[in-house]
């Protein structure tokens, strides 16, 4: 079976209920863990970022929120994603040799890889059965236990290859 893209304009499925009580439960419970308290603005932040279907830098996040809480800072956005990311609900993400991080959503989605386009940073999220076996296979024959992996892969999309 080939791999399987979503290319960043391609609309992705939604979380189903039980995934978005599932995450919720989490955030509540790593909240209460932190001894942290749940709140208004940084619910906000929370409901905007996890109805994303893109991978977002904070400054579009912030921009985004502040439609549906004008008064929320930058600090708090930022704060907020750090909490979302060691709750393991997010995603930090630094492609290339970029200076800025994008933030995609964990909660309730399957491991995946990437490619990106150098030339106007479109980014294609895979699926290949094929790649993780083979890494699985070059793993074990030099005797690692895979924890996690990161697959990137750069060049130019078909829209900038025309």
């Amino acid at each position: 079976m080939g791999p399987t893209a979503v290319d960043k304009h391609t609309p992705k499925r939604r979380p189903n209920r039980r995934a978005s009580e599932e995450t919720e439960r989490i955030w509540k419970a790593f909240l209460s863990n932190k001894g942290l308290n749940a709140s208004k603005t940084r619910d906000d932040v929370v409901a905007v970022f996890l109805d994303t279907t893109t991978h977002i830098d904070l400054q579009s996040l912030h921009e985004a929120v502040r439609r549906r809480h004008p008064g929320i800072g930058f600090a708090t956005v930022y704060r907020t994603m750090k909490l979302l990311e060691d709750a393991g609900l997010a995603h930090a993400r630094r492609f290339g040799d970029a200076k800025e991080t994008l933030y995609e959503v964990a909660a309730g989605r399957s491991h995946h890889d990437h490619l990106i386009c150098e030339n106007c940073g479109k980014i294609v999220e895979f699926v290949s059965p094929e790649v993780e076996r083979l890494q699985d296979g070059i793993a074990a024959k030099h005797g690692f236990e895979l924890n996690r992996h990161r697959h990137e892969l750069y060049g130019r999309c078909a829209e900038c290859k025309a």
